[in-house]
């Protein structure tokens, strides 16, 4: 029978790895995210998960071994953070070339410099062209449940998964969470049965040099499991809730069928923002949220259909690109684009280096964004001493 007990979202991403019966578990301690492999090593000492914990000395060696164990017909499993997905970067791009499923959990953290240890999103989004498929937790039942979800589909897809969720906002912070029934995760997750190994007694090289005439190919394959991996997230999605109580979905709507306006978010703000959409629907403003829980594969025919015909689209980016704009806007934008019944989309970037985005920031958010007319690239809310607004001159901000 399921459990219910009361966990942090780090103890919840170490049970989910524990459900899906990862085999191979290597980690690096790094803040926020240490309590997930911490706790995954006292489970495996003690025998409670048949696993092999591995020890390294990098993040960037920890990924190392995922490969290695992976290539070898392990289901494996790490979990980092920050300037630790950072480092762990040039393997990121081999797990993906070397088609291996393995699941990573990000705890989302500010990059340095200055160092920062606060929620922020731009070190997940930094890797969001490698090829990993990205998932995006709110609450400590999707950190868990998150990771048995992207294990169903990265083995069918051959592609690997990173789940991330906000550094203390959600990874320290203790909520109700549904431990699913063992047989019951079973029968949803088969074990792991990749199409090749290594094996020591049929000797081959993986990963070699590839000429002019094969490169491309492989690139495309990659491409197109990503594509793949759209339809079989619906349909894993759907399973889950089947099997183990909980449907999930690349996008979740909130009180959208008569909204004119709509709220775009990710991670664990998104709790914050459906409470300022009924706060908001009490003064008669006719406004819903649209949750990003896939970013990659980004369902862009998804999101096209629903914010059609919208009046306004406000998307709150807890990350930034330099020289463009917030990376979810950036992707809304064009997803929507060629949409003859496409709403203006504003992006509003909030809440870097762990700033709080309380209720009523997203109130402010929601009476700028029906007022105001040019959208800009970017609008920034919450720099000390400026209303919202696009970027000032040096000059005129406080320092």
């Amino acid at each position: 029978m399921p459990e219910r007990l009361l966990l942090t979202g780090n103890h919840a991403a170490a049970y989910g790895a524990m459900l899906s019966r990862a085999e191979v578990i290597s980690a690096y301690p790094i803040t926020p995210q240490t309590m997930i492999v911490e706790l995954l090593s006292e489970l495996t000492a003690s025998g409670k998960l048949d696993a092999t914990f591995i020890t390294v000395e990098s993040e960037h060696s920890a990924m190392a071994a995922c490969v290695g164990a992976s290539a070898a017909g392990a289901r494996t499993y790490t979990a980092t953070s920050g300037q630790g997905l950072a480092l762990m970067h040039e393997m990121l791009h081999w797990a993906v070339g070397a088609r291996l499923p393995v699941v990573l959990t990000n705890v989302s953290r500010a990059m340095a410099p200055g160092w920062s240890i606060w929620a922020d999103q731009t070190d997940i989004l930094s890797q969001r062209d490698v090829g990993w498929m990205m998932l995006f937790a709110e609450s400590v039942q999707e950190a868990q449940d998150f990771i048995i979800w992207s294990y169903r589909v990265a083995e069918q897809v051959h592609l690997p998964a990173m789940v991330g969720m906000d550094a203390f906002i959600l990874s320290h912070t203790a909520e109700p969470l549904i431990v699913h029934d063992q047989s019951a995760v079973d029968a949803y997750l088969p074990k792991f049965e990749p199409i090749y190994a290594l094996d020591p007694e049929d000797p081959r090289a993986y990963g070699g040099l590839v000429n002019r005439d094969h490169y491309f190919e492989l690139r495309y394959k990659i491409f197109e499991a990503m594509d793949r991996a759209g339809e079989l997230l619906v349909a894993a999605g759907e399973e889950f809730g089947e099997v183990l109580g909980r449907r999930y979905a690349p996008l979740e709507g909130y009180l959208l069928d008569d909204a004119e306006y709509v709220i775009v978010s990710a991670g664990a703000l998104t709790s914050n923002v459906r409470q300022a959409v009924r706060d908001a629907r009490a003064r008669g403003i006719k406004v819903g949220l649209l949750r990003l829980v896939a970013f990659r594969p980004f369902p862009v025919a998804a999101m096209r259909r629903i914010l059609a015909g919208r009046r306004k689209v406000a998307v709150l980016d807890r990350n930034m690109g330099p020289g463009h704009s917030g990376i979810f806007a950036a992707e809304v934008r064009s997803a929507l684009f060629g949409s003859s019944s496409a709403p203006e989309v504003f992006d509003y970037v909030v809440g870097l280096g762990g700033r709080d985005v309380r209720v009523e920031t997203i109130l402010e958010v929601l009476d700028d964004l029906i007022t105001r007319d040019d959208p800009e690239m970017a609008l920034f809310v919450g720099v000390k001493g400026l209303p919202i607004g696009p970027i000032r001159k040096e000059a005129e901000v406080l320092r």
